[in-house]
């Protein structure tokens, strides 16, 4: 049981760096840092909105982007880590 709780605590782990590579390389791009015509760029922020987007489109259904902030992406990581320690609580007692 406690290696099942090892590989969806990976997986979470790896799902939460995905969302946070997704939130640099938007930001990146919005303030001309990076220029999203180029391969690599448009093909990592192609890869990470597919993986994340189904995650936080039902949150965005719910929460209104605040000022023009989109506050998605910290709700599912609070949301993340939450299910990760209640998910430790149950495997390790």
């Amino acid at each position: 049981m406690q290696s099942l709780g090892i590989l969806i605590d990976t997986v979470i782990w790896i799902f939460t760096w995905v969302l946070i590579i997704n939130i640099a390389l938007g930001w990146l791009i919005h303030f001309n840092i990076l220029n999203p015509r180029q391969q690599f760029v448009r093909m990592l922020g192609e890869v990470t909105y597919r993986i994340t987007e189904p995650a936080l489109r039902p949150i965005r259904r719910y929460l209104p982007a605040v000022g023009g902030l989109d506050l998605s992406p910290i709700v599912l990581i609070l949301l993340l880590q939450f299910a990760r320690n209640l998910m430790w609580e149950y495997v390790i007692y």
